[in-house]
């Protein structure tokens, strides 16, 4: 009885511990199991991998000029006597935009007009001298008139009236070209300014200039299509095309391109634009952005197979642009990646390659 007494006592804390400490053991192992095997569910969305035209984009920033333009100044000094026209205003050419109170230019021309009048009675009484019909110099030699010219002054004064006539045209100030005014600040009575008058703009026809990195230079060619939107009003677009690239790195890496664009649609001479060269490239793997992840600070993208498994593929971005990539495979890393295959575009960003997913 004894004996037994003491194998119940040396039981009792055994059976205890194993009562009350078993059970929260069995349970929290129970719960790491579950947490252990349980099934991650990575849902993914997958598209067919073609090959297709890849719309290139290179964006920009440029500044629009008018292609062509004029800085409108007198070719004399005196006292502006009128400006007919206004900052704004469209003119026609020919048009008179300014004109200069010069009446010793208009005194000038008229008596270079009457020396040339004489000068022509000297030449024909020259001419009657030498036996020839008063009048008929078609039948002069050549020689003979030329004779005749130098000596009754005739051409000495048929050249100081184009001369006099030549500087009473500098105190008129005619537009050469039909185009708006631009930058006038002098009035009436003022004297003539040695800077420009005005500027006249022939806004029909506008180029934009803008710079493009030297990594794209190989990227633009002539008639390539442009599109251009200015900053200040969104949404407005107008379409152009290249004209011409510099063939010249700059300092800061940069390839100076010009684009024609048609006048009109709120473009105006010195405004800023944002430029969008477009160029389709055929025949390439095209994904979306959101499909191309970095992985061993490479680009990565994951391709899905029957089986449910995400395995990643090394890829080369060729091009970009706003929405998509044209990529390839990394062969330096042994990838392979050919159309048809089946590309996770959404729910990649935490998987691994071996992953199992499940299309949404």
């Amino acid at each position: 009885m004894r004996n037994a007494r003491i194998t119940i006592f040396l039981l009792l804390p055994l059976i205890l511990g194993t009562g009350c400490g078993g059970r929260k053991t069995v349970s929290e192992d129970d719960s790491d199991a579950r947490l252990a095997f349980e099934k991650e569910d990575n849902k993914v969305e997958v598209i067919t991998l073609q090959r297709t035209d890849f719309p290139l984009q290179i964006l920009s920033n440029g500044k629009v000029h008018a292609r062509r333009k004029a800085s409108l100044s007198f070719r004399t000094q005196g006292t502006i006597s009128r400006i007919g026209v206004r900052n704004g205003e469209r003119v026609a050419q020919g048009a008179v935009v300014a004109r200069l109170d010069r009446p010793d230019l208009d005194l000038a021309a008229e008596s270079a007009r009457i020396a040339l009048d004489k000068a022509k009675l000297d030449l024909l009484d020259f001419l009657a001298g030498q036996g020839y019909a008063a009048g008929d110099t078609a039948s002069v030699p050549k020689g003979v008139m030329e004779i005749a010219r130098m000596r009754s002054g005739y051409t000495a004064a048929r050249n100081a009236l184009a001369r006099a006539r030549y500087d009473l045209e500098g105190a008129v100030l005619k537009a050469p070209f039909s185009g708006i005014v631009a930058d006038l600040s002098a009035r009436a009575f003022d004297p003539a300014p040695a800077t420009p008058l005005c500027t006249l703009i022939d806004d029909r026809q506008m180029e934009v200039e803008f710079s493009v990195m030297e990594a794209d230079y190989g990227k633009v060619s002539p008639g390539m299509t442009m599109r251009v939107e200015p900053f200040a009003q969104g949404g407005s677009e107008i379409r152009g095309s290249v004209t011409e690239i510099n063939p010249s790195i700059g300092k800061n890496g940069l390839v100076t391109v010009r684009g024609g664009v048609p006048g009109g649609g709120g473009l105006v001479d010195g405004m800023n634009v944002k430029v969008l060269l477009e160029k389709s490239l055929p025949g390439q793997l095209v994904v979306p952005k959101e499909a191309v992840v970095v992985r061993d600070g490479l680009n990565v993208l994951f391709t899905y197979t029957d089986d449910g498994t995400a395995h990643w593929t090394y890829v080369r971005i060729l091009d970009a642009n706003s929405e998509s990539y044209a990529v390839e495979a990394n062969f330096e890393r042994n990838s392979r990646l050919v159309e048809g295959d089946m590309v996770i575009v959404r729910g990649n960003l935490n998987l691994a390659d071996g992953s199992k997913v499940s299309l949404r």
